[in-house]
């Protein structure tokens, strides 16, 4: 792991910018609560994909919620471009495994992308013309009109996406997005998760339990342990971009990565 200060310097010690930095911090939900999280320090680089899994329970998705701005550590100290976390951000974007309670049912797919912009962009014309975009991107433009409910679900979690997208990000939160559909959807929506990352160099943290998931995506993939969640270990992913669903996973380096993150996890 690369540490960078918390004075201000947003490079690790490899050189490279540093987007977010956790130094020592923990979470307990009470005073005389256990902790959920203890002593948590590494690094995210700027335009990084990092993966992060772990046994249910080891505070995956409280980790998510501080970087989101949504709750404060406890201890220790929680950065974003050098700065505190103290609150949710424009900059800070966060996709849920829960799409269907995530999109707002009375609006269209293009109702549901306006929503980010319709304070920040005033003008209509303007407003629409980015929306449009967007829905054509994540390959929605024949569903532009329709509801929720009249969507299935990789193509709500597909809104989902362009929603987050539209406020333009310097990160993308996600937890565990892809986890409630169909192994051919979610690989389809894994490859152009990684093209839209790489086109807008969007720095990504990415939780899930599937670990074969988590090295196809990642830069990197952190490991936590629980009870309570602390870092095991962190793992570079030497594995060549693009990414291919075939030949990647069939990588001698992709089958030793899984057995070994199947070990740490097994051991936890």
């Amino acid at each position: 792991m690369t540490l960078a200060s918390t004075k201000g310097d947003r490079h690790g010690a490899d050189g490279a910018p540093v987007a977010v930095s956790l130094r020592k911090v923990g979470v307990t939900y009470s005073p005389i609560g256990r902790p959920v999280l203890e002593d948590i320090s590494f690094d995210v680089r700027e335009g990084e994909f990092l993966s992060i899994v772990g046994p249910s329970g080891c505070g995956k998705t409280t980790l998510l919620r501080m970087l989101a701005g949504l709750l404060r550590p406890t201890t220790g100290d929680a950065l974003f471009n050098g700065a505190p976390i103290i609150g949710p951000s424009r900059e800070r974007a966060i996709v849920f495994q829960d799409y269907t309670n995530a999109l707002l049912p009375w609006r269209t797919v293009s109702g549901n992308v306006a929503l980010a912009l319709e304070k920040t962009v005033p003008v209509k014309a303007e407003r629409d013309a980015k929306v449009a975009a967007l829905v054509a991107k994540m390959g929605l433009a024949h569903a532009a009109d329709r509801f929720p409910t009249q969507l299935s679900g990789g193509m709500q979690q597909r809104v989902q996406i362009a929603r987050c997208l539209s406020q333009e990000p310097r990160i993308m939160l996600m937890d565990e997005p892809f986890g409630a559909l169909d192994a051919m959807t979610r690989q389809t929506l894994q490859d152009e998760l990684l093209a839209l990352a790489a086109e807008r160099r969007t720095t990504t943290v990415f939780i899930t339990h599937d670990l074969e998931e988590a090295i196809y995506l990642g830069d990197r993939v952190t490991v936590l342990s629980a009870n309570p969640g602390r870092i095991a270990e962190v793992i570079e992913v030497d594995l060549p971009r693009p990414r291919n669903q075939l030949t990647t996973r069939e990588d001698p380096r992709f089958l030793a990565h899984r057995h070994h993150l199947f070990g740490l996890l097994q051991g936890h």
